[in-house]
């Protein structure tokens, strides 16, 4: 394997551009880099410690610069310092192949993997091979939509795995701001790594060229790198006249070498164009004939390049072109193809021009321009008609191949519109294409350019809708913007498709914290439709998101509404089983009765296990849905369920490569589970792993606000006070909370995390605006939401009364529930606010309780504060040895402070 990754890479990326030195002269003639010392040390430098230092890392280094500055060649020059040292990775990014999903990193692996047969493909990659497969372009990406944050996490770890078995191992990528979308993503990622991966990365951009979110990524690149601005400058008047002289000989005089550096601007590639050209033309390097300079200067670059060519003739010229329409994989049959079927012979004598005429390079096989200045020279010199007539040949001759519609995509966007339906047709079978790969930038640039074909009346709204859905996880803004317009087309979605646009609209508008307008867009549309499974899944959704409002007004009329249509439901089909989840989470919330909601959630299920339709890779219902499912289960005591369903979860998107949004709820509902059960200090890993997942998908989202709650949650339980409000500080973990609910409850354990720093009055003002929420809400769940037994806490000092009057309100709460985790919470608020035996009394029930509920933290808290209260060193040696076990440091050390200073226990 190592064998062949190193031989593939490097043959690959042993550019035929050194033909022609860009920056000075080419290392074959052993001629030296003009002023480019400091970056050859630094390169230098790097080697060194590449090869040298086993126990470091890798290092980023980027050259950044004008066209013709000398990048290429400074790459070419790094590629020859460590050949022999070390395997050498190379990949351009092209103007035309912009639009190509993943066409770099396909250039550094490609190679290497179809060295392999498909069976040594697939145990290389082992698990990563059917989300990686097909963006690498060797394995069919079947009918899924892959999740784009999985494909690229998944390319990091696989490109690791193969600079493990390859190490050292040296990266360069030219032309990266020519890169596509999915590529930079990957290369940003990538380079995050390198402190503990043994790879030099060698990247070079024009930084002014790029714009949106590819500016972002090269930005992300540049601040990566150290030392950071590294802007190759233009060679000095020494420098040029030194490179004068090493062309025309010693004896070149000192004003036609000035000339030459005042006509180019000490630009490398024009310097060294001007003096080839020079030559050629029989001009002499004397002072006297330097007046000639400027107009041969101006035949390198734009018209005079193209005048150049055109010179060759015709059929030279047509070659040229096709190659530039082709941009990559240029090969001279597939050139001479594109050139009316230009015979084969006569197509490799007009090469042979334009290879002496330093236009193309490279072998037959595999053909190059010298510059990218070059193609994109000629690419842009063609008229409008002609050149979109030849990109439209291009995609046919791309499909007549085989290939598919996706490899045609690029040739397709670059046609004029023309009310062609095959044009959508074959944008749409792209856009589909793009988004099992994990391309869905480059689905959006598809479907956008057919909606501009345009399509048939009929077919423009579902065009559309694709294009909404294409951009449900990466832009939901874009989403709600185009599932709007497709549901606005007169007679346009019908039947399934219409509803599925609505749902999907409204989760878009979730995910935007625009909660309210969800509610709005699913109930309009209900009222449209008559009694059937569409109209029931419409239901759902608005129980849904009514349900996860966190500003409610009528919580009594739709809970009431929902028992009405959920309770006599059996769980036939997929909406019904829906809305016996939704109706659990209400009597789960409400804190109706602990049975009943877990009697629901089990008839939601098959055999204990979800139903086709409703698994979590499922898009008929939103994550959200199973969610409030697995909530159902956490907060009604039975954590082995939620536990199982969240671990599953877990298990499915890491197998299917999704380590998004998704992952990160899977992962933080696995740890708050664990929290539940009192393991702490795996549910603090647990959810600061979720917390970074998070951060990396987006800032400020709802999948934050529940992160940080229940990570805050966790380090209060063990006694990490100060961590719990650098967390909340960090994150800006106050009010005004989203419109989405957070779960555990956001100020019970705000007003906790107040209590605990002694700022007394703000937890009350914090709890006292809870429980005014929670009552609009009608949740009495005390376990998901104590806000009555911590507004007890706070208040106790002043008004004795109204403490006793909150903790009498939370023990009916959680006996009308009835877990023992709720009672037993209870039982311990209320003794916090009491005194004497009564305290022992409500503090032994609550002992007893909490030793039948599965949440260990709580027991063990029971358990030392009556061993406190009663001066029972056997019950602090049991409560101790409990909250040893949980993690429960804070707790543990009140609990052995006691027992070393022993006073008064028996």
């Amino acid at each position: 394997m190592t064998a062949n990754v190193r031989q593939g890479a490097h043959d690959h990326g042993d550019s035929p551009c050194g033909e022609v030195p860009t920056g000075g002269g080419a290392p074959q003639g052993g001629e030296a880099l003009w002023e480019r010392e400091r970056e050859l040390r630094l390169v230098d430098e790097a080697i060194e410690r590449l090869c040298e230092d086993r126990e470091g890392g890798g290092s980023l280094l980027v050259f950044s610069g004008v066209a013709g500055i000398g990048k290429t060649r400074l790459l070419q020059e790094v590629r020859r310092r460590a050949t022999g040292r070390a395997a050498v990775w190379s990949a351009r990014g092209g103007q035309t192949v912009s639009s190509v999903p993943f066409n770099l990193v396909r250039q550094l692996l490609q190679h290497s993997l179809l060295a392999m047969t498909p069976e040594e493909a697939r145990a290389y990659l082992g698990e990563r091979h059917d989300v990686v497969g097909p963006a690498l372009g060797i394995a069919d990406p079947g009918g899924r939509t892959a999740d784009p944050r999985g494909v690229i996490d998944s390319l990091v770890a696989v490109v690791t795995r193969l600079v493990q078995a390859d190490w050292p191992v040296v990266i360069l990528v030219d032309d990266v701001h020519w890169a596509d979308p999915e590529t930079l993503d990957w290369l940003a990622a990538f380079a995050k790594t390198l402190d503990s991966t043994k790879v030099l990365l060698v990247v070079a951009l024009r930084e002014d060229e790029a714009t949106g979110r590819a500016a972002q990524y090269l930005k992300s690149l540049v601040d990566q790198a150290r030392p950071a601005g590294n802007r190759l400058q233009p060679l000095g008047p020494v420098a040029a006249a030194e490179l004068t002289r090493a062309t025309f000989g010693s004896l070149a005089e000192d004003g036609f070498c000035r000339e030459v550096w005042a006509v180019t601007g000490g630009n490398p590639y024009d310097t060294v164009e001007l003096l080839s050209k020079a030559r050629e033309n029989g001009v002499r390097a004397v002072e006297s004939e330097a007046g000639q300079l400027r107009g041969l200067n101006a035949a390198s670059r734009g018209t005079g390049l193209v005048e150049r060519i055109e010179a060759l003739g015709t059929r030279a010229v047509k070659l040229a072109r096709s190659a530039a329409v082709l941009g990559t994989d240029i090969t001279l049959p597939l050139a001479a193809r594109l050139s009316d079927d230009m015979p084969l012979d006569e197509a490799a004598a007009h090469l042979a021009r334009l290879r002496a005429a330093r236009v193309l390079t490279g072998p037959d096989d595999d053909l190059q321009f010298v510059h990218p200045l070059i193609a994109t020279a000629v690419h842009e010199s063609m008229l409008p008609f002609h050149r979109t007539a030849l990109h439209g040949r291009a995609a046919e001759l791309v499909m007549e191949s085989g290939r598919g519609p996706a490899a045609a995509s690029r040739h397709l966007l670059q046609l004029v519109p023309d009310d062609d339906p095959r044009v959508v047709a074959r944008l749409r079978a792209a856009a589909r294409e793009h988004l099992a790969v994990g391309a869905p930038e480059a689905a959006r640039l598809c479907l956008e350019r057919a909606l501009l074909e345009p399509p048939a009346p009929g077919v423009h709204a579902q065009v559309s809708y694709e294009l909404g859905c294409a951009t449900l996880l990466t832009d939901p803004g874009s989403t709600v913007r185009h599932l709007r317009a497709a549901l606005e087309v007169p007679d346009g979605l019908r039947g399934t498709t219409r509803t599925d646009a609505v749902c999907r609209l409204s989760q878009a508008l979730v995910h935007l914290d625009q909660l309210r307008e969800a509610v709005d867009v699913v109930d309009r549309e209900a009222l449209l439709l008559d009694e059937g499974p569409d109209r029931m899944r419409l239901q759902g959704m608005h129980f849904m998101w009514e349900g996860i409002y966190a500003r409610e007004s009528n919580a009594e009329g739709r809970s009431a509404r929902l028992a009405a249509l959920a309770d006599p439901l059996t769980g036939r089909d997929t909406s019904e089983r829906a809305l016996l989840i939704l109706r659990a989470f209400d009597v789960m919330a409400r804190g109706e009765n602990a049975e009943h909601a877990v009697e629901l959630c089990d008839r939601a299920l098959v055999n204990g296990q979800l139903p086709p339709g409703l698994g979590w890779t499922d898009t008929e219902w939103s994550f959200e849905l199973l969610v409030m499912l697995g909530g159902a289960y956490i907060f009604s005591d039975r954590l082995d369920r939620a536990s199982s369903l969240f671990t599953e979860a877990l298990d499915v998107y890491r197998r299917q490569g999704w380590s998004g949004n998704h992952l990160g709820v899977a992962q933080a509902f696995v740890g708050y589970v664990k929290r539940r059960r009192g393991q702490l200090r795996d549910a603090r890993g647990m959810l600061r792993e979720a917390l970074r997942i998070a951060d990396r998908v987006g800032s400020r989202m709802p999948l934050h606000w529940d992160i940080v709650c229940m990570l805050a949650d966790t380090l209060l339980a063990q006694g990490e006070v100060r961590e719990a409000e650098e967390l909340m500080e960090q994150y800006a973990f106050r009010p005004p909370y989203p419109d989405v609910i957070v779960l555990p409850d956001a100020a019970a354990v705000r007003g906790r995390l107040l209590l605990a720093l002694g700022r007394r009055k703000e937890a009350v003002d914090e709890l006292e605006a809870g429980l005014v929420s929670l009552t609009a809400r009608g949740w009495h769940n005390t376990v998901l939401a104590p806000v009555h037994g911590e507004l007890a806490l706070a208040v106790a000092p002043d008004d004795p009364d109204r403490a006793a009057s909150l903790v009498a309100t939370a023990r009916a709460s959680a006996e009308r529930f009835g877990t023992d985790t709720a009672v037993g919470e209870s039982l311990r608020q209320a003794a916090a606010v009491s005194e004497g035996p009564y305290a022992a009394s409500l503090l032994a029930r609550a002992v007893t309780y909490l030793e039948h509920s599965p949440c260990s933290y709580e027991h063990a808290r029971a358990r030392v504060e009556y061993g406190l209260v009663t001066r029972s060193r056997k019950e602090l040696d049991h409560g101790l040895t409990l909250a040893r076990s949980c993690g429960a440091t804070g707790l543990a050390r009140r609990a052995a402070t006691t027992l070393e200073e022993g006073r008064g226990l028996y």
